[in-house]
């Protein structure tokens, strides 16, 4: 539903109460009844709102902007506690008057007549069709002006309704019949009142809907990876209801896993709440199940520091932890050892004083080599070697996808085996060492072997 047709339904709900207001006044002038002016008035004062609300929506329709964050639409909110005022000042009018004319104060005559009671039922019908049009528009847009407008064409039919019916008895010979239904109309819009401020005054305080925070627990605490739901905070304003959501992940979760989550918990409360403008803040914390590895490898990925080899062990007690810290190979070592030297106090920070850390600082090539294959002379002779030493180990078989490649840094040797499933990584990996460094001692100009081991029974992997 667009603003356009907002202001186009305001606008005539503002021509209706105008009409109508006129022709009560008219009648009331005619035939001296309190209930038809209080009718009048009533539609008088429903002329003024319809105005307020004309002006609120294209205030409220401005998007948001460097001064209004959250938009404009909490300026219908002020619109509608304005007519929630007006229709408490119609209500304590009526009733001071009605009350002077029952207690025989007002000395006032009622007139019935045919054009009269007419105009009543007139206004029953326009306020029935204003009310109706008015409050649909207003559950498609959240607008609570137009809400407002709608229970204020209600509230003018049902009080019509009774002064239609005060109208009757005066006709037939009970003369306190009008200021009695003067009395019932100002019940019908103090109750429309109190109904409009209570609602009013509740987005104007940002109280979440009825029942939406409960929903919106069980939606966030249903979606995977989520540890603990911190806060739900929701703020209505006109159609669009304003989510806060702060998670607790845990802290070894990679980021995209991270962001993963809070999408899906994004998806989960927009397909329920589509108007809603989420925002999701996760947090990291620290899991009681977290290895010292772990937690070694979530501090140096944090800084971007590539790590490896690293071993942890107890010794007398102690906490000893070591690995390899990978540089650029062009770094100045003083600041290769600044770097060191901060992980390792950010390790000590996390694991204890106490703990001993040392670290070995190695270079890592960060640019592209230019490499080519091996003469075809050379890759024969080391593919001989190559499969004599890996005939060595029984762990090692089917030796395939033979590859070697060199480049400025020397020779790169890449090979495929296949070995039992049940075999542990650690003794295929001290075989694979075996191999290479039989390989380094025959070819010095070795630089790296790269060996992929496949478990038996599992087709080939692809290059």
């Amino acid at each position: 539903m667009s603003s356009s047709e907002k202001q186009k339904v305001a606008l005539i709900s503002m021509a209706a109460s105008a009409a109508m207001a006129g022709a009560k006044f008219l009648a009331a002038l005619f035939t001296g009844s309190l209930g038809i002016l209080s009718e009048a008035i009533h539609s008088l004062i429903d002329f003024g709102a319809t105005i307020v609300t004309y002006f609120a929506i294209r205030v409220s329709d401005r998007p948001a902007d460097d001064e209004h964050h959250y938009g404009h639409a909490k300026f219908e909110s002020v619109a509608a506690l304005i007519e929630t005022g007006l229709l408490f000042l119609t209500t304590a009018w009526i009733v001071w008057e009605a009350l002077r004319r029952l207690l025989g104060e007002g000395g006032h005559g009622v007139e019935v007549t045919w054009w009269a009671l007419a105009i009543i039922a007139g206004s029953i019908i326009i306020d029935f069709n204003r009310a109706r049009a008015l409050k649909r528009v207003a559950e498609k847009t959240s607008s609570e002006a137009l809400e407002a407008d709608a229970l204020h064409f209600s509230s003018d039919m049902w009080s019509s309704v009774v002064v239609l019916l005060g109208l009757g008895a005066v006709w037939l010979g009970v003369p306190a019949a009008d200021a009695i239904a003067a009395l019932l109309v100002s019940a019908f819009i103090a109750y429309a009142g109190w109904e409009l401020g209570a609602r009013t005054m509740n987005t104007l305080l940002d109280a979440a809907p009825a029942g939406a925070t409960e929903i919106v627990r069980g939606l966030v605490n249903d979606v995977h990876g989520v540890l603990a739901l911190k806060s739900v905070r929701l703020r209505p304003a006109g159609a669009t209801m304003f989510t806060s959501i702060v998670v607790d992940v845990a802290r070894t979760m990679p980021i995209d896993d991270i962001v993963r989550t809070k999408d899906a918990i994004t998806a989960a409360v927009q397909q329920r709440f589509p108007n809603a403008d989420i925002t999701v803040t996760a947090d990291p914390v620290p899991l009681d199940s977290e290895t010292v590895f772990q937690k070694v490898m979530l501090i140096a990925s944090r800084r971007n520091l590539a790590i490896h080899h690293l071993n942890a062990q107890q010794i007398g007690g102690k906490l000893a932890i070591s690995f390899d810290l990978e540089v650029d190979g062009s770094m100045p070592l003083g600041e290769a050892h600044d770097r060191a030297t901060d992980l390792e106090d950010a390790i000590r920070g996390e694991l204890g004083r106490d703990v001993e850390v040392e670290s070995h600082i190695e270079p890592q090539p960060e640019r592209m080599l230019l490499g080519q294959d091996a003469p075809s002379g050379l890759t024969a002779e080391v593919t001989a070697t190559l499969l004599a030493l890996a005939a060595a180990h029984p762990r090692l078989t089917d030796v395939h996808q033979i590859r070697l490649r060199r480049n400025e840094e020397g020779l790169f040797l890449h090979y495929h085996c296949r070995c039992s499933p049940a075999d542990t990584v650690e003794h295929i990996h001290d075989d694979i060492d075996r191999v290479e460094a039989g390989l380094k001692e025959r070819f010095a100009d070795i630089r790296r072997v790269i060996a992929h081991a496949e478990p038996l029974g599992v087709a080939r992997h692809p290059l």
